[in-house]
């Protein structure tokens, strides 16, 4: 609240699922330090609602926006370009800012923040990971106090609901999507999320926020869910684990200017917190080196969930004024890293004949990795048996090395699925 107990007058930038939302928590009366003013949004008066106060300007024009004397710009049109240009802008006006826009703070947060400090002017960015979760204000300021070593979570409420059908009820990955995209939880085109470039993001802003390393986002490696099958699920559950869409950030003791990054499917002892996660719910996991494990879980999508984590930005900036503490990152990318070492799942389709275990064990023999099991279910078709051999801990360059020679080999009726199994500390 500004002084003589004014309230900070709001501008809302993009009025659909959580712009709505937003507009609804302020409106309802709970947050006296706060005042919506400004409305902006293409095609606005096909956009007006009953429910917001007379005195709302409503308008299509972000010059209106920005020349008005609002004190908050909230930006929520999502995508790139524009936004980029228009939070700039704000802050430049003097304006604080508040976005849920995950691409945008991902691929220009440390240039924006930049600004931000240079204009004496508070950017937040709660609801761009893990929507209603306060893992950002968490991670800042409650454990502001430790050292960070490792940021790990299930970041797509997407891909998360997926694989807990595909798990359940042993649907395929297509009928578990398609219930997905009926509910609500998946786009009509899922590939940001499936292919993890949503999750990437997000474990980009976390990365600079609880790891201070700043990373640029297109070099963090993917790995798509879409190869998961129902069946990897049952092998899974013979190794006491589960599968999950996993984001991974952390430091490496050997290489301090470097962090080791990866968004891919990863089976995951059921005795994680991971695991126990499920439906369209995300889960955020730190570890410092001080105070150990901290889990932040809930709904990590939805308009209400983010409309929540947007307005709790407003609120701070209003106890804390215009011109409150921002955050910081390192200006310099961190190297990434993509080799780790650990135990590995690989599950293999084929055309069964004699002599294909031992021609696997061969290569993985060659290549001085070390079998530790071979499951196989009954009662699949000789022309396509799926089984799996689980690989003791081993650097995860020489595992890729050692399945491009497998690969190649004419009893495989489909490339092997490889995933990493997540060591816990009970398992390590």
């Amino acid at each position: 609240m500004l002084k003589n107990n004014t309230p900070l007058t709001v501008a809302i930038v993009g009025f659909g699922t959580v712009g709505r939302s937003v507009a609804r928590i302020l409106c309802d009366g709970g947050h006296p330090a706060l005042k919506l003013s400004h409305v902006c949004n293409r095609r606005v008066a096909q956009k007006q609602v009953d429910w917001v106060p007379s005195d709302v300007v409503w308008t299509d024009d972000f010059e209106r926006v920005l020349s008005s004397d609002v004190d908050v710009v909230v930006e929520l049109i999502g995508g790139v370009d524009p936004a980029t240009d228009w939070i700039r802008r704000a802050l430049q006006a003097g304006k604080a800012v508040v976005t849920a826009n995950k691409q945008v703070i991902a691929h220009h947060g440390a240039d924006l923040l930049a600004v931000a400090v240079s204009h004496d002017r508070q950017l937040g960015f709660e609801g761009a990971v893990a929507g209603g979760v306060p893992v950002i204000h968490g991670v800042r300021e409650g454990l502001a106090g430790d050292s960070l070593v490792r940021v790990m979570g299930i970041l797509n409420g997407t891909c998360n609901y997926i694989l807990t059908r595909m798990e359940s009820d042993g649907v395929s990955f297509d009928s578990a999507l398609q219930e997905a995209q009926e509910l609500g939880f998946a786009e009509a085109d899922p590939t940001a999320d499936v292919d993890g470039f949503d999750a990437q993001a997000k474990l980009a802003i976390l990365s600079a926020v609880g790891l201070n390393r700043h990373i640029n986002t297109s070099d963090i490696p993917l790995r798509t869910i879409t190869t998961v099958e129902a069946i990897d699920f049952a092998y899974a559950g013979k190794l006491d684990c589960t599968i999950r869409q996993v984001s991974r950030a952390e430091v490496d003791p050997a290489h301090p200017d470097a962090i080791f990054a990866s968004v891919q499917p990863t089976l995951v002892p059921r005795s994680s917190s991971l695991a126990r996660v499920e439906g369209s719910r995300n889960v955020v996991v730190v570890d410092g080196r001080f105070g150990g494990e901290t889990a932040f879980s809930g709904f990590g999508a939805g308009g209400d969930p983010t409309g929540v984590a947007v307005v709790s930005d407003l609120e701070a900036i209003a106890r804390a004024g215009l011109a409150g503490p921002t955050a910081a990152r390192a200006s310099e990318p961190a190297e990434i890293l993509t080799a780790f070492v650990g135990p590995h799942y690989i599950r293999f389709v084929v055309a069964d004949r004699p002599g294909i275990i031992a021609s696997l064990a061969d290569v993985f023999s060659r290549h001085g990795v070390n079998i530790d099991s071979v499951f196989q279910e009954p009662g699949w078709s000789k022309d396509e048996l799926p089984f799996v051999v689980t690989l003791e801990s081993c650097e995860s360059t020489v595992v890729e090395r050692a399945l491009e020679e497998s690969a190649a080999f004419d009893f495989n009726v489909r490339p092997p699925l490889w995933m990493p199994v997540l060591q816990t500390e009970d398992t390590r």
